[in-house]
């Protein structure tokens, strides 16, 4: 029986699809982290500034994370094919800051803040749902089952910070730009999502042979989370709701919490 778990489990058993899953994961943690770093220090809020340096820290944190766990396997980082390099895709959509932005001098505007806080609190919803997916998935796995609890709950807390602060900023009177930058990344992010799932799923398909039925299987379920997610799902991207927990990201990164080598 097909079912989540035991498709990662596949994943998990083979060396090749296992280094390519960890490497993209890897990537695109590795993005994020330099992503926030650029913001950190552009951003001119006393406040914000802290807590977007420790997003960044969490996000280069996850990607040692992704590498130790090939090195446990004596495996290397590949490099990731470009339809499946989700950040990049995003920023071609223009969505999100782009990297060209970044890497000028000049300090971020406060519509540039929300932009990038829409952004994160968009993918931020993926990465939340995807890492209860994975933890659920690789609960029995002693090395796997602990590194995606710990990123879980980091991603958890990402959603959070996100939330508190486009409230305090609608609060402020940006209420409409939020809600539409909010929907057009959502709906940007959506797209993404789709093509990068069918890049993975048709290469983990050759590495592991996947039979043409199960292929067919795999992308027909991609296209329908899409559909549901084109018309009705995207709204869960885009609601704010203050959270339970407040003040995700005011203190700094804990050192060495990750996994021991």
């Amino acid at each position: 029986m097909l079912t989540t778990r035991s498709l990662f489990n596949e994943i998990y058993l083979n060396d090749e699809a296992y280094q390519l899953f960890c490497s993209i994961a890897a990537g695109g943690e590795d993005q994020g982290g330099w992503e926030n770093e650029r913001i950190h220090s552009l951003a001119q809020d006393p406040v914000l500034a802290p807590k977007i340096a420790r997003h960044g820290a969490d996000e280069r944190k996850h990607g040692r994370i992704f590498t130790q766990l090939l090195h446990k396997r004596g495996l290397d980082k590949v490099p990731v094919p470009p339809k499946a390099d989700y950040c990049m895709l995003l920023e071609r959509q223009g969505i999100g800051l782009a990297h060209e932005r970044l890497k000028s001098d000049v300090p971020l505007a406060e519509r540039e803040i929300i932009t990038y806080l829409a952004h994160s609190r968009v993918t931020e919803q993926r990465a939340s749902e995807q890492m209860r997916q994975l933890m659920k998935a690789y609960q029995d796995n002693p090395d796997l089952g602990r590194a995606m609890q710990m990123i879980s709950a980091d991603e958890d807390n990402h959603l959070a910070y996100c939330h508190e602060e486009l409230l305090r900023l609608a609060a402020a009177g940006h209420g409409p730009y939020i809600r539409h930058t909010l929907e057009h990344i959502a709906k940007g992010e959506i797209r993404t999502h789709r093509d990068v799932g069918l890049t993975v799923m048709a290469a983990m398909g050759r590495i592991l042979g996947w039979p043409l039925p199960r292929r067919v299987l795999l992308a027909a379920g991609l296209y329908g989370l899409y559909l549901y997610e084109a018309t009705v799902g995207w709204r869960r991207m885009v609601r704010l709701r203050m959270p339970a927990r407040r003040n995700a990201l005011g203190t700094p990164a804990p050192p060495h919490a990750e996994l021991s080598r």
